[in-house]
């Protein structure tokens, strides 16, 4: 069955697969890694044009390694899951000092990089060198499920280990790139989440899941868990040059290390003064509690409500080290911003100039 299934794939992949993604051309270790990390949460579509961005900015190894960690931020801005653009980096620079600026090509090796596990190491490995290693990412894990009939949520350990006996199971001997982009291209686009296109794939012919008419069962989803809701107030400062205060968020935790309106929760939530005496030491009056938005994450959703402050003081300058700095929300240099609080002055920016255009400002 292996071979079969190896050779029935590839075949499929030749005339249906995806050829001509950024990061097959050319097909480098550091494309490769950059793009394994990308599309952990991601589509292909919607990480093309932040790949195509960000090598623009950072070609090789080296330049990702000594950029500002602000750049590689606002570069990675929108995508998501920020420490996965942290990780970035801090492997880049690990490879710097300890493999003479090269992605290591051994799989230990590259485990021990931050950020990057068993099945983005074996990716890497397989693509980049042509090594035989099995991969496991989400595409991966329904096509087996599927295909072996495996019970159970892959995030269980007794699960993922079955999942992995079948994927190394399953190699060929030879075109491991092809071999990995066509495992992961038939999750992507055949045997899909919903509605999967069973009558057109390669290898549904001894899938378990298929024979037994019970595709829909496979893979088992997450034991389900209530999302709980945290709330917080994010303060819109404004001085009267109409610039906005921003705070740099803590290195871990939500949005970390981007630039962000100050976000209080807890009794700081309750009454903003103490943390503007605090942290920016001008006083500044409350002009409107703005409507409240959500933005969800894995496993909480918060809900924000802006206070528009408004502040004495003109632009004057703020140390950056302090964590604060005044920007123009009309200006197109923009730093790193969660994509939730872009989007929230993107909002106001546009209103702004509608009232503009009207007469009302």
């Amino acid at each position: 069955m292996p071979a079969s299934f190896s050779h029935r794939l590839l075949h499929w992949f030749d005339r249906h697969g995806r050829h001509g993604l950024p990061w097959q051309q050319p097909r480098t270790p550091y494309r490769v890694w950059l793009a394994e990390i990308m599309l952990q949460q991601t589509q292909v579509a919607a990480v093309i044009p932040y790949f195509e961005r960000f090598v623009a900015r950072f070609p090789d190894l080296a330049a990702l390694a000594e950029a500002p960690a602000d750049e590689v931020l606002r570069h990675w801005a929108g995508l998501g899951y920020y420490a996965r653009a942290r990780n970035l980096q801090r492997a880049a620079q690990l490879a710097t000092a300890q493999h003479g600026g090269e992605l290591p090509p051994e799989l230990d090796a590259l485990i021990a990089l931050p950020g990057i596990g068993r099945s983005t190491a074996a990716a890497i490995l397989a693509q980049a060198h042509g090594q035989r290693h099995a991969i496991l990412d989400g595409n991966v894990k329904r096509v087996l499920a599927r295909h072996g009939a495996i019970a159970g949520w892959p995030g269980e350990p007794r699960v993922a280990k079955r999942l992995w006996a079948l994927s190394e199971s399953l190699l060929p001997q030879e075109r491991m790139a092809d071999y990995t982009q066509a495992i992961m291209d038939l999750g992507a686009t055949l045997c899909t989440a919903r509605k999967p296109a069973c009558a057109a794939c390669p290898v549904s012919g001894d899938c378990q899941a298929h024979r037994q008419d019970r595709v829909a069962e496979f893979p088992a989803p997450r034991p389900r868990r209530e999302r709980p809701r945290r709330q917080a107030r994010l303060l819109l400062v404004e001085n009267r040059d109409g610039h906005i205060l921003l705070e740099r968020r803590p290195p871990a935790g939500i949005w970390g290390g981007l630039w962000c309106l100050p976000m209080l929760d807890g009794e700081d939530a309750a009454d903003p003064a103490p943390w503007l005496r605090r942290h920016y030491g001008q006083p500044a009056r409350l002009v409107a509690e703005l409507p409240p938005f959500s933005h969800a994450f894995t496993h909480f959703e918060l809900q924000l409500t802006p206070l528009h402050l408004r502040a004495e003081a003109g632009a004057q300058a703020l140390q950056e080290s302090a964590g604060l700095r005044w920007i123009d929300i009309g200006g197109a240099d923009l730093p790193g911003l969660p994509a939730p609080i872009g989007k929230f002055l993107e909002r106001l920016r546009s209103e702004r100039a509608q009232q503009s255009d009207a007469g009302l400002v």
